[in-house]
């Protein structure tokens, strides 16, 4: 008999190891019991110096075994380790979905992938001010089964920039905008209460309810009840629900309105006061309505840094993370772009960064919004404003991140491929310096050829502190 204790019991690699050592002693699986985090006395574990087997198992039961482990059945262990056996004498035994251990599995699977969606849906931050210190946002979450580590890639990508914590009761997950860290379960009641961006979010929900589309089966299939108790929202849905006969019998009776007011054409001419500081410019931008993308985007994203600076460096347009924060180059090109110019040499703080698109294009799809390139009447149109940037600014090197920066700057489309590392001499004046934009490196899907291009990238940007010592970053 064999006794077998899993210290994480959601790690794919110790339980690799322990069945690795099962099969190497051809331990039956009616001969094995799994525990957690605690020896028995009485069991006995596989020999230590037994050879190990060498074996192969399908990829799918891989996948299917990272997902099981995480669900918080007991039994999950001696599923996984009898299916893994029966594998080695049936390769097929996965696509025999009518199998009864099979079929439990999968549904297991199941309920570990849907627990995972619910809880990037589900998660809710509230901002905690740390005596004067950056904000950190703190969520309180309660799964159904142990998912926290699975769901970490998520949360880590979608709020890059922000520092958080997620406290579950089976463990905590922080981000510090470097590096995730785990630690141990809390209590619901070291979460912290509402905070002033709640209100704001439950006006936001209650203005896009509508009752004529209510359908609360549907809204509890997707939202489950047992969701609502930390959902700021949740306690606005049992009266709206109650309302809706009522507010649409208002809405059917009501008499036509105006159509709503749709976005100029692009050939319009835009009404623009002539701003004499960056920080005028910025706030006549917030209101710009040059081009039809302010419609959809969140807001206005302008140029950031020093009023002075020498260099500017102009990319495309922001992205999603640039435009929930408001700010250029805070996304993962962003990141990259930060670390290049240090490798670089370059002194981020004495440096301008702007785009040449100062609102998101995108496309929806699912929860996501898939950046879109714009097209050459948006760069056209939005090129007011980085012309009235660089009058103000009056830099002597501007640095040109891919295609869009460089019909934005030169009016006219450039190859950046041919002149990827050149110089020219733009109409204000200043020189231009052509290179590619760090998002080409992100969506490059070989990471040798990743590597081989960053390299190329940092070089490029190295001519801009022999040119201009003054930005270079202090030994």
């Amino acid at each position: 008999m064999y006794r077998l204790t899993m210290q994480d019991d959601t790690s794919l690699d110790e339980f690799r190891g322990h069945v690795r050592a099962l099969v190497a002693a051809k331990a039956s699986p009616r001969d094995v019991t799994w525990s957690i985090g605690s020896d028995d006395l009485f069991g006995a574990a596989p020999p230590p110096d037994a050879p190990i087997a060498k074996f192969t198992v399908p990829s799918a039961y891989v996948d299917l075994a990272r997902n099981v482990l995480c669900h918080r059945d007991p039994e999950r262990f001696a599923l996984l380790y009898e299916l893994l056996w029966r594998l080695l004498t049936d390769r097929l035994l996965l696509s025999v979905f009518s199998d009864p251990l099979v079929y439990r599995l999968r549904q297991m699977e199941k309920a570990v992938r849907r627990d995972l969606h619910k809880m990037t849906a589900f998660v809710r931050f509230r901002r905690v001010d740390d005596d004067g210190a950056e904000p950190h946002y703190i969520a309180w979450f309660e799964p159904q089964h142990l998912i926290l580590k699975p769901a970490a890639d998520f949360f880590v990508k979608r709020f890059a920039t922000m520092r958080w914590s997620i406290l579950t009761p089976d463990g905590t997950l922080q981000w510090d905008r470097r590096a995730v860290s785990f630690g141990p379960g809390v209590p619901k009641s070291q979460a912290p209460t509402e905070d002033t961006l709640e209100d704001w979010w439950r006006s936001y929900y209650r203005s896009t309810f509508n009752p004529a589309r209510v359908n609360p089966k549907m809204m509890k299939s997707e939202m489950p009840v047992r969701y609502w108790k930390n959902l700021p929202e949740a306690a606005l849905i049992p009266q709206m629900l109650a309302d809706a006969d009522r507010r649409t019998g208002r809405m059917i009776e009501a008499p036509p309105t105006m159509p709503r007011r749709v976005a100029m054409p692009m050939n319009a001419p835009a009404v623009v006061h002539e701003a004499g500081t960056l920080a005028a410019l910025k706030q006549e931008a917030k209101v710009c309505e040059r081009c039809p993308l302010y419609a959809c985007a969140t807001q206005t994203v302008f140029g950031e840094g020093p009023g002075d600076a020498r260099v500017v460096f102009v990319g495309e347009q922001p992205g999603d993370q640039e435009d929930l924060m408001g700010r250029p180059f805070v996304g993962p090109a962003g990141q990259m772009f930060d670390r290049a110019i240090a490798e670089a040499g370059i002194d981020r703080a004495l440096v301008y960064v702007t785009n040449a698109v100062k609102h998101f294009k995108f496309t929806p799809r699912g929860k996501r919004r898939i950046h879109q390139k714009p097209n050459a009447n948006e760069i056209d149109h939005c090129r007011w404003w980085l012309d009235r940037e660089l009058a103000l600014l009056q830099p002597k090197l501007v640095v040109a991140l891919g295609g869009t920066a460089a019909r934005a700057l030169t009016g006219k489309d450039i190859k950046i491929t041919q002149m990827r590392g050149q110089t020219i001499t733009s109409r204000g004046g200043a020189s231009v310096l052509f290179t590619v934009h760090p998002s080409y490196l992100l969506r490059l899907p070989d990471a040798q050829a990743q590597r081989e291009e960053y390299r190329r990238f940092v070089h490029d940007l190295s001519q801009v502190p022999r040119q201009l010592p003054s930005v270079a970053k202090a030994a």
